[in-house]
């Protein structure tokens, strides 16, 4: 029986509404944001994807690392997106799907960091 990888399909369906909240912000005329918003939210799954071929622990540890940082700019964008007048807000569901992400990554982040894989 082949283990559910959570975090790279909540990383996938994150890059799926990634896309279509980035291209709804193009027909409102935000480009600048939406490209920003469209390289940092994929490139999450991307980072995620990446980890799972690693050479080795520190490599699998710097590539969710990064990952991380990705979801950290997303964040950012999501936020302005929501604080600023002029701009359409994301959904509820986008915003705690991306919450859920970072916690994973931070548990398998300390949880490989110490060792304990199981």
């Amino acid at each position: 029986m082949e283990r559910k990888n959570e975090v790279l399909e909540l990383s996938f369906d994150f890059a799926l509404q990634v896309i279509e909240f980035s291209e709804f912000l193009e027909e409102k005329k935000k480009y600048i944001i939406a490209r920003q918003l469209l390289k940092s939210g994929n490139g999450i799954g991307a980072s995620i994807r990446e980890a799972q071929s690693s050479e080795s622990r520190a490599d699998f540890i710097h590539k969710l690392k990064i990952s991380h940082k990705e979801a950290e700019e997303t964040e950012y964008w999501l936020l302005l997106c929501s604080k600023a007048p002029s701009y359409p807000n994301p959904t509820e569901n986008m915003l705690a799907l991306l919450l859920s992400i970072r916690k994973l990554l931070n548990k398998i982040i300390s949880t490989t960091r110490s060792g304990n894989l199981s």
